[in-house]
């Protein structure tokens, strides 16, 4: 009797487990439809790398004789101009005479200061002084650099050699910096390399990108994020690409079906951009029309936990 009893249990707990799996399968074939408007936006085409802010010309400034410096005119964030003095240099003769002529007293101290100048150090160009390496009483020589300076920081970016067909000379770029992520600065290319290089087993040219009107919080040594614009399209309607179904050059939308009943009914479009997020709606819809994404139920709550997902892609946050 036991026997049988046990086996009534199985018996039962095997119809329940099958009704269980019937319903739930039943549950996750049934579509659920959510209803997206057609809205106008703005989509681009981009290709994404990312870079360091330098020098397009760094410049080690040295003194052009061997001594001592005696005073040292700007200090790093300084603009300087082509043939101005930025040092001033003791030659090793000149600061010996000096440092005899400072223990006899200060009028034979002036006495050689008018007779024996210093040496100027001359700014080459016109640019930044981006680093002050030395100060006033410290030995110099020509392998020594007072200064260094930089005709202009641009960003170098580093991109895939899959990419390069897209770049082009004078191309539109965006830059963000790490250090300044809400600020994009307008950026334009200025010179691609003709040689490649290879990081981490990867071809990558070096594309040198010049801001527009660069801020004064850049500095030398920032990492950045850049955007080069391949194609960017205005104004235009748009849809998340999930909404769009088909292949390349025949595209549907679902639209609302006209009775509660009645199954929703397909649509063909044209369409023309997109960037892997939103498509380009060039006919078939108009401003303001519904279309539905398809999305299929896993559980009782499942169409709501689809949309306040972060993972859904209409859960996520847009830049």
């Amino acid at each position: 009797m036991k026997k049988i009893t046990l086996s009534l249990l199985a018996l039962l707990l095997l119809a329940g487990g099958w009704w269980w799996w019937r319903g739930r399968s039943a549950t996750q074939d049934t579509p659920h439809y959510q209803e997206i408007a057609v809205q106008r936006g703005n989509i681009q085409e981009t290709v994404l790398a990312t870079g360091t802010l330098e020098p397009q010309i760094r410049l080690e400034l040295a003194s052009p004789v061997a001594g001592r410096l005696e005073e040292v005119l700007v200090r790093e964030g300084d603009a300087v101009t082509k043939g101005q003095i930025v040092a001033w240099v003791s030659s090793t003769e000149r600061a010996t005479l000096l440092d005899a002529a400072r223990a006899r007293g200060p009028e034979e101290l002036a006495k050689w200061e008018k007779l024996y100048n210093p040496t100027p150090v001359i700014a080459p160009l016109d640019g930044t002084v981006i680093a002050r390496l030395l100060e006033p009483g410290q030995t110099v020589d020509s392998s020594n650099p007072i200064l260094v300076l930089s005709d202009r920081l641009i960003v170098r970016a580093q991109v895939d050699e899959t990419d390069m067909a897209r770049i082009a000379l004078h191309q539109e770029a965006e830059v963000r910096l790490d250090a300044y992520p809400d600020q994009a600065l307008a950026a334009r290319v200025e010179h691609i390399a003709y040689e490649s290089e290879t990081v981490n087993n990867v071809t990558i040219y070096k594309v040198e990108v010049l801001p527009h009107d660069p801020p004064p919080f850049i500095r030398s040594g920032m990492s950045a994020a850049v955007t080069f614009i391949i194609k960017q399209t205005n104004n235009v309607l748009v849809l998340p690409i999930e909404a769009v179904h088909g292949q390349p050059g025949k595209h549907t939308v679902l639209l609302p079906a006209v009775h509660p009943k009645l199954e929703p009914t397909t649509k063909e479009i044209v369409t023309g951009m997109d960037d892997g997020r939103n498509v380009e709606i060039r006919s078939g819809l108009a401003e303001g029309d519904t279309v539905l994404i398809q999305r299929y139920d896993f559980g009782a709550n499942s169409l709501d936990n689809q949309k306040s997902s972060p993972l859904s892609p209409f859960g996520r946050r847009r830049r």
